[in-house]
């Protein structure tokens, strides 16, 4: 494929505008209107997420994860605690997350800060994986190298060797991250080009009379 092949790939948006009259006053409410509307059109994965990091070197880590659970308080995966990922967390606990719904049209941009969850909150999803799942967590020293793919099913067979008829204990490098947002942009495709985008930034000003609905400041942002 040449150059102006992959120049002419587009699609036109343009199913549907956004106003800010269809914006929630809780950018959380509002990701949870959209992220049912992706479950309901049964879109392949829709708690996938791009999670973007800064890299040990500087430069920015990215990697798709799945979000197990969100609230007010923020958007949890799970990994290991010695991935690269878990280590670049360790060094700057910031990250932006990205949910790219496109056969809707839309994405939603969150940056924010990141923390473990508690070791309950971990146990109790661990305990909800599939069995296999839960050997996985054993398996994998993630990121490391490795010689064959071999090795890995090797201990895979171990483990359910060693784990067979009881249950599985959680790994104590094995658990799950908070990402507490700060900023959450909501993107609709739009006809033209021209997208709709709002932004909900936290507001943390003590004053009351600058301090909108839920603490959260809305705005319009051009395409």
């Amino acid at each position: 494929m040449n150059q102006e092949e992959i120049a002419a790939m587009r699609e036109e948006y343009g199913s549907r505008e956004l106003h800010s009259a269809d914006m929630a006053t809780d950018p959380i409410v509002q990701f949870e209107q959209w992220f049912n509307d992706a479950r309901n059109a049964q879109l392949h994965e829709p708690n996938a997420f791009t999670l973007s990091t800064v890299g040990l070197d500087g430069y920015p880590e990215s990697r798709t994860v799945l979000m197990k659970f969100f609230d007010a308080s923020g958007f949890v995966f799970y990994t290991n605690y010695g991935s690269a990922k878990a280590k670049e967390i360790a060094a700057t606990p910031k990250a932006a997350i990205l949910f790219p719904w496109l056969p809707l049209e839309r994405q939603v941009r969150i940056t924010g800060s990141v923390e473990k969850v508690s070791s309950l909150e971990s146990l109790k999803y661990f305990a909800s994986r599939p069995r296999e799942s839960q050997i996985g967590a054993w398996v994998s020293d993630q990121s490391s190298v490795i010689d064959s793919r071999a090795l890995l099913l090797n201990k895979m067979a171990e483990l359910k060797a060693k784990f067979k008829g009881g249950d599985i204990p959680l790994p104590s490098f094995w658990g799950g991250y908070r990402i507490i947002p700060q900023r959450i942009e909501f993107w609709q495709g739009g006809k033209g080009r021209v997208h709709d985008r709002f932004r909900y930034t936290k507001d943390n000003k003590d004053t009351k009379d600058e301090t909108p609905s839920n603490n959260w400041l809305l705005e319009r942002l051009a395409p």
